[in-house]
């Protein structure tokens, strides 16, 4: 299988540096990597243009220009560009083990979408990361909070026991997600009219539902770890909730706005 991995940014490109080095350092590289850049400034662009010169593999920077909040726009896009048949999305903070991708990769199924974990960083490991990208040493267990070090460690072996468990105890987060290009075709990606900090990723996941794709979690593996920072605002919270609802209670499958603007096509076609 090609694996797409998609990372989305918007102007952290001190958090990006790391972020794509922990990329280039896989066990199992990705067959391409593409930035889903919400309109961010020239430095940004550096950083991706350095690590096009390093990788092994090819880099697209999906950039598009500042709008406000439009991250699903910047995913759809990105998949748009994607050649990969299955697509691994991670926040352009989030520190990646050097087995992370071989993780997601062994367990893919079809008709399921991958959920992995969160593991947050305490803002002096975090302070360590940004000081010497790639030259530091690896996130241990204990920095990060007492509640997420018994998911810190990687261990395949239970990981494979623990695919549907999981499920009750770690949360759908758009950070760390694992799907098959078709299957976000079939629901057309990303509702483009979300604006702002919401459950976007949450929508997503229950359009698959609907679609009849099921839901496995990494735990013990897939591990990455979350660059510390204040908390996004939640002005727009309410109103994604809404649209969230909505999709529950109308069994939508599909969203309007999504990845057909940017030329997706339905499963098959491409």
């Amino acid at each position: 299988m090609r694996i797409a991995l998609v990372v989305t940014t918007w102007d952290r490109p001190d958090a990006l540096a790391c972020v794509l080095r922990s990329v280039c350092g896989q066990s199992r590289p990705p067959d391409e990597l593409i930035v889903a850049d919400d309109g961010s400034g020239p430095a940004t662009g550096e950083v991706v243009a350095d690590c096009a010169r390093r990788a092994t593999f090819p880099v697209l920077h999906a950039w598009q220009a500042r709008a406000g909040w439009r991250a699903c726009r910047a995913r759809n896009l990105a998949v748009s560009r994607a050649s990969g048949d299955y697509v691994v999305v991670v926040d352009g903070d989030m520190l990646l083990d050097r087995c992370f991708l071989a993780d997601h990769e062994a367990a893919a199924r079809p008709v399921h979408w991958v959920q992995g974990c969160r593991l947050p960083l305490d803002p002096a490991a975090t302070a360590r990361a940004l000081e010497r990208p790639g030259a530091g040493r690896a996130p241990r267990p204990q920095d990060t909070d007492l509640r997420h070090r018994p998911q810190a460690r990687r261990l395949p072996r239970l990981a494979r026991l623990a695919a549907t468990a999981a499920s009750a105890f770690v949360a759908v987060k758009g950070c760390n997600q694992g799907f098959w290009r078709d299957d976000l075709l079939r629901v057309n990606g990303w509702d483009e009219s979300f604006s702002g900090w919401g459950p976007e990723d949450k929508e997503l996941c229950v359009r698959l539902g609907h679609a009849g794709v099921r839901r496995r979690t990494l735990a013990f593996a897939g591990l990455a770890w979350h660059l510390h920072h204040p908390p996004a605002p939640r002005h727009a919270a309410g109103a994604g909730r809404a649209i969230l609802e909505r999709t529950r209670s109308e069994r939508r499958l599909r969203c309007e706005r999504g990845l057909d603007a940017h030329g997706g096509t339905r499963p098959g076609a491409s």
